[in-house]
Order: C-alpha cells, then sequence, then structure tokens
C-alpha cells in the first residue's frame, strides 16, 4: 500500500514539475521553435511512459484510467496516445484481492489530487473521484454485468451485426462469471479489416447505429467502449461483420428528461440551429460555456459547429485547432465538468472513446451518421411524447409528425446516394442536357 503510495506521489511530483518548469527552459527565442517542438514531444514521451509504467504496476483502476487516455487520439499528444494504447490488450491481469486492495488503496489518497490542486490551481478533477467511488464496485459486481449484458443484448435484438456473449448463470457468482468466449480484432484495427475484408465504414457506421439506439432511444449506454472491449468478426458463413460488445459492467441510465434534452441538443447541433443549441445546453448545466461544451460533444470546431457539423469532413488544421484548444481552455473544460449532471460525464467519456475509433479508422462521422442520429432523436421523442399524451388524436398527430419526418430524412439520404453514385451522376447528367436543350 505505502509504496503505491509512493510511486504515484513520485509520479505526480515528477510531472507536475516537469510542465510547471518546462516553459522557462523551452523558449523558442533562445533555440528555435523545431527544437522546441521536438523537446515537448521529449517530455510528453517520457511523461507517458511514466504514467504507462505506472498503470502497470498499480493495475486495477489505473489500467481503466490508461486505457482512456489511450483512446483519446483527436485529443491528447501522440506520444500519450501511442504509449498508452499497449494497455487496451496487453494490461496486466490482477487478481480479485488485488483489485479490491487498489481500489480501496486508491479512493483512499484523494490527499494527491489536493496536491495537484494546490499547484495548479485550474485544475478541478475531485468530481473524478466522486464518480469512481460510485462506479467502481458496480463494475466489479459480475452479477451485475452479467444482468447488463443480457439486457442490452435483449434491448438491441434487431441489430443482426451485434454479438453479446452468452452469459452461464449456472456457474456465476458475484465473484466468477462464466460466459461465452468470443474472438475478433479490435475495433480500431484498420489492418485487422483490411486484411480479413471488414469494410471499416460499415463497422464505424454500425457502432454509430448501435451507441444511437442506446444513448436517445433507450436510455441505457455502455459506458466502455475502449477498443479492448470492442471487436470485430467477420462471419465465415454469413459473410457479414458482426461486432462484438465485451465488459458490461458501466452502463449509465439516462432519465427521461436529461435523455429528451440531450436528442434536442443534438437535433439542433446537426440542424446548425444556434438558440436552440444554446438553449438545450444551458438545460443541460453548461451556462455560458455552451460554445465550448458543443464543440466538445461534436468534436468539432465553434465555427463548424455554426456552419453545420454535417456540412464538411474535419480538416487537418481543424484536428491541430483542437488539440490546441483543448490545452488552452482546460480551466473552463473543468469547470463545465463540475456543472454539468452527473449522467453527462460517462456520455462525455463514452463520446470521446466513440471519436477516438473513428480517428483510428479514418471514420470521422459523415452525413449518413448523422442521418442516423437523428432518425433515433427522432423516433426517442415521438415515443416520450406519445407516453405523455392521454388524446387519441393528439397521439395520432404525433404519430404523422414522426413517420414525414423519417421519410424526409430517407428523402434525403437517397439524394445523398444517387449524388455519389455512377447512377446519380448519370441520371444528374441527363437533367442537365435536357434543360439546356430546352433552350
Amino acid at each position: 500500500m505505502a509504496r503505491r503510495a509512493l510511486k504515484l506521489a513520485s509520479l505526480t511530483a515528477a510531472t507536475s514539475g516537469i510542465y510547471l518548469y518546462g516553459n522557462k527552459f523551452l523558449d523558442p527565442n533562445d533555440f528555435g521553435i523545431v527544437r522546441v517542438g521536438r523537446a515537448v514531444a521529449t517530455v510528453h514521451l517520457r511523461s507517458a511512459e511514466r504514467l504507462r509504467k505506472l498503470c502497470c504496476a498499480n493495475r486495477g483502476t489505473f489500467i481503466k484510467v490508461g486505457q482512456h487516455l489511450g483512446a483519446l487520439d483527436y485529443l491528447l499528444p501522440e506520444e500519450y496516445t501511442r504509449t498508452l494504447k499497449v494497455l487496451h490488450s496487453q494490461a496486466p491481469q490482477s487478481t480479485r484481492q488485488e483489485i479490491e486492495q487498489v481500489i480501496r488503496e486508491d479512493l483512499g489518497k484523494e490527499v494527491l489530487l489536493l496536491v495537484v490542486k494546490q499547484i495548479f490551481p485550474d485544475f478541478e478533477f475531485m468530481w473524478l473521484v466522486e464518480e469512481a467511488k460510485k462506479n467502481l464496485p458496480l463494475e466489479l459486481d459480475f452479477l451485475n454485468e452479467g444482468r447488463n449484458a443480457e439486457k442490452v443484448a435483449h434491448m438491441l435484438k434487431n441489430f443482426d451485426f451485434l454479438k453479446v456473449p452468452r452469459i452461464y448463470w449456472e456457474l456465476s457468482t458475484r465473484r466468477v462469471l462464466l460466459m461465452e468466449f468470443m474472438e475478433g480484432g479490435q475495433v480500431n484495427d484498420k489492418a485487422y479489416m483490411e486484411k480479413n475484408g471488414i469494410n471499416v465504414n460499415e463497422i464505424s457506421r454500425n457502432l454509430g447505429k448501435l451507441y444511437s439506439e442506446m444513448i436517445f432511444v433507450n436510455g441505457f449506454v455502455h459506458c466502455d467502449p475502449h477498443p479492448g472491449n470492442v471487436l470485430v468478426k467477420k462471419c465465415p458463413a454469413s459473410g457479414k461483420a458482426h461486432i462484438i460488445l465485451l465488459d458490461h459492467g458501466l452502463y449509465q441510465v439516462l432519465s427521461d428528461s436529461f435523455r429528451m434534452d440531450y436528442c434536442r441538443l443534438w437535433q439542433a447541433l446537426i440542424k446548425a440551429d444556434m438558440k436552440r443549441v444554446q438553449k438545450y445546453s444551458r438545460r443541460l448545466g453548461a451556462g455560458d460555456l455552451y460554445p465550448l461544451f458543443a464543440c466538445m460533444l461534436t468534436a468539432r470546431s465553434w465555427e463548424s459547429v455554426n456552419r453545420g457539423i454535417d456540412r464538411s469532413p474535419v480538416s487537418a488544421r481543424e484536428d491541430v485547432e483542437i488539440r490546441s484548444n483543448a490545452a488552452a481552455y482546460l480551466p473552463q473544460i473543468t469547470q463545465l465538468l463540475n456543472n454539468v449532471p452527473r449522467q453527462m460525464l460517462l456520455l462525455l467519456k463514452t463520446n470521446d472513446l466513440l471519436r477516438g475509433i473513428e480517428s483510428a479508422l479514418h471514420t470521422r462521422a459523415s452525413a449518413s451518421s448523422f442521418l442516423n442520429m437523428s432518425r433515433c432523436c427522432i423516433r426517442a421523442v415521438s415515443t416520450y411524447q406519445r407516453s405523455k399524451s392521454h388524446s387519441l388524436y393528439r397521439r395520432a398527430q404525433i404519430s404523422l409528425a414522426e413517420a414525414l419526418s423519417l421519410w424526409q430524412i430517407n428523402l434525403y439520404e437517397l439524394f445523398l446516394w444517387l449524388k455519389g453514385s455512377q447512377l446519380g451522376n448519370w441520371v444528374i447528367a441527363l437533367l442537365s442536357r435536357m434543360h439546356h436543350s430546352t433552350y
């Protein structure tokens, strides 16, 4: 126990010192911007290696934190994500007793965070400790994990591409969970997919469908989709690519009021309706920081949010801007995380992990994925409205409006498909010739 605490204290002090005093020794006027960039990269790499070794040594909670950080390709320096990615598939194994001991030790040493808070006044991550206290016991209850697995399998049974391991209850207890063995490649392993003839765009699209259904329609969300928990495999018999969802210990249950506000916020973001973006961001606790909140949710710049996040793909310049702003706005980000409802914290974590997968596969959210999100939001809001209405006429109105909105989305999706297909090009060319021949 004392040894782990000493290791953590040592890492905290060393890393804080490096970043606290680094600017003093990294002045571009002294030895050039290129050398400064190399020096900063070296600092990042050294700190990341220290963090990886600490995670492997202390295991338990540390592994989970390292896995999450390793998935944030779009946000963190490459030296960190490259170093910590190994924890997704090569994490050291722990016994039950070791895990429980690490948790007791981790949650008993909030003092280290308080020390960092004194060094960096803008550091506001005590909420993370409170969330860990609440969620980690659930993750370690294997009967709870088994029930979650069966619930999500039943809830999403219409998705034939989803596979959830079967639970063998007769051989399971709170400390032992026996489930069906499933194997495949990690969902961020683009090389594996190309080697096995799996379409990365299809996987990314289906993953988006899966999580949109969980978040917007059901309000029961798998909150740990790091690449080690989401596998892909091509079925030899059917030739279809399956998504295998593992580790069902941590789920977020969303209240109806929160879910409806979140649905309407995403509808506003997709439509670039800034008045409603502001309205529903404020209702979700963002206050005057609603522009930052919108950028955090979409992983896009404020300029792109205003223009419409489905209008253009993420550019290299925008990626650099997002990474730079994440560091520059750390005090505001931590303030925002302190203010939003606790339900939002795990959703933000889930969003981060999904964005990391998209970044690794080079399939950042497309117009098609936003259309799927829109469908889920429309269905969710309509179902909620019908449940609150006692009038048959009003329920019929809601159903008609729902059908019309879904039809409009289908029509727009058909237009986009025609626009990008050879048939569509031929039709457009033919109509153009017919138009010019009339004059």
